[in-house]
């Protein structure tokens, strides 16, 4: 007898792919070059795991337009504090204008 392959479920996990292949680089950074740079991190969460929760919530694409703003905000002569991944993409996103995923200036300080 054999098993049954569902195409919703099996297609559910080819789409994590890339998600999960950007987390994958994430933490290879977190064990291999992060130690050797040093833990100054101007934000909480820090950059990494930033990057880990956006790509878990909002998939390779969107995940890595947030993370992209959110290093490039991270500067000595940038903000600090707070900023966390929202919950949701701005209302405004689209995937063809992918660099309005990205808050680019100041934090997203709700949680």
């Amino acid at each position: 007898m054999s098993p049954v392959i569902d195409p919703a479920s099996l297609w559910r996990n080819v789409a994590r792919v890339p998600r999960l292949l950007g987390r994958g680089l994430v933490k290879l950074y977190r064990y291999t070059l992060s130690p050797l740079v040093g833990f100054h991190c101007r934000y909480l969460p820090t950059c990494s795991d930033y990057a880990d929760q956006a790509l878990e919530r909002h998939g390779l694409w969107a995940g890595g337009w947030m993370t992209l703003a959110r290093l490039m905000r991270c500067h000595p002569w940038g903000h600090s504090g707070l900023d966390f991944v929202p919950a949701v993409p701005p209302a405004d996103a689209r995937w063809y204008l992918p660099w309005r995923y990205g808050c680019w200036h100041g934090t997203n300080a709700t949680p």
